[in-house]
């Protein structure tokens, strides 16, 4: 007797599924999310107890920190302006982290790349087309700011050099240039109190978004994350930076080009940064001057840890530390306190996250290789 594959009286009883990988992928995502949030609420009960020992009640404070960041439209617009810049340079940060390099000095290219910028802008403001005036301020900013990140990636790889300190000494140069740039050559005369360049004529300037009261960078600032996290994962380069900055040995073993990618993802951080202080010149203050140096760069520091270096993460980081920016005026208005309290509370949630870094692959439970029963 014979019997037939296709016999629909054969019943065949097929294995289910396996459940393994679909929780090991659910495990190794849920990590950065947990400890992250677990980060977030540590530090906020922290800055409570700051708060509550200067006298002043924490849940006052924090409601009056969503009021002014996210409580009406108007809050969410100035925290989306406010975040434009912090998503620039906090790729400035995270792009190098890829190869395994802290680079703080962001803020330096920052004040640079808006010098740049104003400075490009002085002989075409009134005589070139809008659109191209405008291009040319960002490349000019992007290739100043590319230039001086870069400078620590090539001081990093050829010369040994501590890509952190440097970057940090840089920035203070940065700022200490920006200075003799608008206080001298750059300085329009008429402004006495507060030295700047020269203004930009308002057709010059940035527009906002159609239906909102947030200028084009916040457009810019996303495309910026977008386009990074393809070249991180989808491209031959970022693969090739994600194993550099696993094992650099193991890379030039291979024959990688660390040298070169270290350099060009430098380079690419502070160029992102250098667009920041254009966008800051363009959209904001309209003239290159002291108010360049604002500190968007040190907060970028704390975004880019936050979002565990992820370009897309970065996004609502930013717009959450935004907000918390944004909120820095209502508190001192009505609870009395300082401007600089945000500036406390974003210092104790780094210090925060810096320590819940330590963590990270010690659960079990978000480590699949430690884990005996097969699902």
């Amino acid at each position: 007797m014979t019997i037939e594959a296709n016999d629909p009286a054969i019943a065949i009883v097929e294995k289910p599924a396996s459940l393994r990988p679909v929780l090991e992928w659910i495990a190794r995502r849920a990590e950065p999310v947990v400890i992250g949030l677990a980060a977030i609420l540590i530090g906020l009960a922290l800055f409570s107890l700051f708060i509550l020992a200067v006298g002043k009640s924490p849940a006052t404070l924090f409601q009056l920190m969503y009021t002014g960041g996210f409580g009406s439209w108007f809050s969410v617009q100035n925290s989306l302006s406010r975040a434009a810049p912090l998503l620039l340079t906090a790729l400035c940060v995270a792009l190098p982290a890829r190869l395994g390099l802290v680079i703080i000095g962001g803020e330096g290219a920052v004040v640079l790349g808006g010098v740049a910028a104003a400075a490009m802008a002085l002989p075409l403001a009134g005589t070139a087309p809008v659109f191209l005036t405008l291009i040319l301020m960002a490349i000019a900013a992007m290739v100043v700011g590319g230039i001086w990140i870069g400078l620590a990636g090539f001081l990093r790889h050829y010369r040994g050099v501590n890509e952190t300190i440097s970057s940090l000494l840089l920035s203070y140069i940065a700022i200490a240039l920006m200075n003799q740039f608008v206080e001298g050559v750059l300085r329009d005369p008429a402004s006495l109190n507060k030295p700047s360049t020269r203004p930009l004529p308002a057709e010059y300037m940035l527009g906002n978004i159609p239906g909102m009261d947030v200028h084009w960078g916040l457009v810019i600032g996303i495309l910026a994350c977008m386009l990074s996290w393809i070249v991180i994962e989808a491209t031959c380069y970022g693969f090739a930076a994600r194993i550099a900055g696993g094992n650099v040995r193991a890379a030039q073993i291979q024959g990688l080009p660390v040298g070169r990618l270290i350099a060009g993802f430098t380079a690419l951080a502070g160029s992102f940064a250098g667009l920041a202080g254009m966008i800051e010149v363009a959209a904001v203050q309209g003239s290159a001057n002291a108010s360049l140096a604002a500190g968007y760069g040190y907060t970028g520091i704390l975004v880019a840890f936050l979002a565990r270096h992820n370009p897309l993460a970065i996004i609502p980081v930013a717009i959450l530390l935004g907000g918390i920016d944004a909120s820095g005026g209502l508190i001192q208005r009505r609870m009395g306190l300082p401007d600089a309290t945000v500036l406390v509370l974003q210092g104790t949630l780094f210090i925060v996250i810096l320590f819940c870094e330590t963590f990270y692959g010690r659960f079990k439970i978000f480590n699949p290789d430690l884990w005996k029963r097969s699902l």
